[in-house]
C-alpha cells in the first residue's frame, strides 16, 4: 500500500465502485443543454447541418434495450433465480462501469437534445419545425439509457445475504 506523503497515513485505496448520484446526472444534462443552446444559437451551426440525422436516436435506443436486457438477466443472475446461469464477478464489474458510463453518455445526449429542441421550438422557420421530431425522439432515447443504465447499475448491486446480518469478518481491514 503506498503513503501519502502529506499525511503519513495511507491513503483510501478502497476499489468500489460508488452509485452514480443524480446530481452527476443533472449537471452533466445542464452543461450539455447549454452548449448546445449556444453552439446552435451564435454559430448558425443548425442550418448547416439540418436536417437533422436520426442515427443519434436509433443508437441511444440500441443501447438502452440491450442494457435493459443485461440488467433483467444480471439480477436474475445474481439473485440465483431458477435456471439462470451464475454469473462471473468480473462481468458483473465490467457491466457496472458500462452503466456508469452509459449513464453519463445518456445524460449528455439529454441534455444536448433538450437545449436543441427547446431553440427548434423557439425558432419560427419551416426548416426547424420539421427537426422537432429527430430531436424529441434522440431526448426520448437518451432518458430510456439512463434509465436502463441505472437499473443495470442497481442489477450489479451484491444482494443483502440474510444469513450474515452485520457481519463484516470476510470484508479486507486496511493495514495500518
Amino acid at each position: 500500500m503506498s503513503v501519502n506523503p502529506d499525511h503519513g497515513s495511507p491513503r483510501n485505496t478502497d476499489p468500489s465502485l460508488r452509485p452514480t448520484s443524480a446530481s452527476t446526472l443533472v449537471v452533466a444534462a445542464l452543461a450539455a443543454a447549454a452548449v448546445a443552446w449556444l453552439l446552435i444559437s451564435t454559430n448558425d451551426l443548425f442550418y448547416r447541418i439540418s436536417p437533422l440525422p436520426w442515427t443519434g436516436a436509433g443508437v441511444l435506443g440500441v443501447l438502452a434495450i440491450a442494457e435493459a436486457y443485461l440488467a433483467q438477466n444480471t439480477s436474475a443472475r445474481i439473485q440465483r433465480k431458477p435456471g439462470a446461469l451464475p454469473v462471473q464477478p468480473l462481468a458483473v464489474a465490467r457491466f457496472a462501469a458500462l452503466a456508469k458510463a452509459s449513464s453519463l453518455v445518456g445524460a449528455l445526449s439529454a441534455g444536448f437534445s433538450a437545449g436543441l429542441l427547446v431553440w427548434l421550438l423557439l425558432e419560427p422557420t419551416k426548416e426547424a419545425g420539421s427537426n422537432v421530431p429527430t430531436a424529441a425522439t434522440t431526448l426520448v432515447t437518451a432518458i430510456a439509457l439512463i434509465a436502463a443504465a441505472l437499473w443495470l447499475e442497481r442489477a450489479c448491486r451484491v444482494p443483502d445475504r440474510p444469513d450474515k446480518k452485520d457481519d463484516d469478518s470476510d470484508r479486507p481491514t486496511p493495514r495500518r
